[in-house]
């Protein structure tokens, strides 16, 4: 336990993508990766793994597409099995893709890719068990505002946004401007309206349920963007889940997950709780979305 805590440590210093952290942690039972680095576009960051339950004769699962985070300029899917496997494990098959990232591209090249990878999910969705009828968006801090901006506005998914069926975001920055931190003006490079590239401004009453978590140590987003998201879209009438972690920060948020450091958080449980929520099974019952 201390060596992952020490792991930790190092990760939210060095903004690591915890792929040392994702190769010696302990990973779930009952789920495995069932494709590695499936291409949704030319370039060689555009890549996806899926991973799904082991248990055979279940059909038509809902999908979580979870985008990592590192400030749109770093980051590697090979971090994330261990995501990717709680996820699995209890029901859903999961997709998590890499994507181009500074100085390679800038705003909206990310989010581009992005959509191109659910739109990938859900065209071969019933080749891995799942259902293209009910898909979440998921992600943690960069991540998490990707997530929100496909789930939020109509602009990057057009029709394909109709499979939504809700947005988990995990401390994600989603009402920062103006641009102050270096890295998110070298993401944001050459924007010209910068409120257009807020989720904050973009929601409607059509917009998906939300699940949004923070942790009250975090002192790398704040969890005011998430209060804020909340507000937005619990005016507009959208159902929102808001989860506030007592004594975690932005990384343990999402290491939280692991299974060595579940006792720390409930944000395993609480994330599954929702899916299984907006995303029932066809037997029991149907969309909670807006119409």
């Amino acid at each position: 336990m201390r060596r992952i805590v020490m792991l930790i440590t190092l990760a939210a210093t060095a903004c690591s993508p915890l792929r040392t952290f994702d190769a010696m942690i302990p990973k779930d039972a009952g789920a495995r990766r069932v494709v590695r680095s499936a291409a949704f576009g030319q370039d060689p960051r555009q890549r996806l793994d899926v991973y799904a339950p082991t248990a055979t004769g279940t059909e038509g699962l809902p999908i979580i597409v979870f985008f990592y985070g590192g400030s749109w300029n770093s980051g590697t899917k090979d971090g994330y099995s261990f995501v990717g496997r709680a996820l699995a494990a209890r029901g859903f098959v999961v997709v998590i893709p890499d994507y181009r990232v500074v100085p390679q591209v800038h705003y909206p090249r990310f989010l581009e890719d992005n959509a191109a990878s659910v739109r990938w999910a859900i065209a071969n969705a019933r080749v891995f068990r799942g259902d293209p009828k009910r898909v979440l968006l998921a992600g943690h801090s960069a991540g998490a505002y990707n997530a929100a901006m496909l789930a939020i506005d109509p602009r990057w998914l057009g029709a394909d946004r109709e499979a939504v069926r809700g947005l988990i975001g995990l401390a994600g920055p989603y009402n920062f401007v103006p641009f102050r931190v270096p890295v998110v003006k070298a993401a944001f490079a050459g924007v010209s309206n910068p409120a257009d590239t807020q989720p904050v401004n973009h929601v409607s009453r059509s917009d998906p349920p939300a699940f949004l978590a923070s942790g009250d140590k975090d002192e790398i987003v704040s969890p005011a963007d998430s209060d804020d998201l909340e507000a937005k879209l619990t005016a507009a009438g959208v159902a929102v889940d808001r989860h506030r972690y007592a004594r975690v920060g932005h990384v343990g948020l999402l290491t939280a997950i692991a299974s060595p450091l579940r006792s720390r958080a409930a944000v395993l449980d609480d994330m599954v709780a929702f899916a299984r929520r907006v995303a029932p099974d066809h037997q029991e019952g149907g969309s909670s979305r807006a119409p």
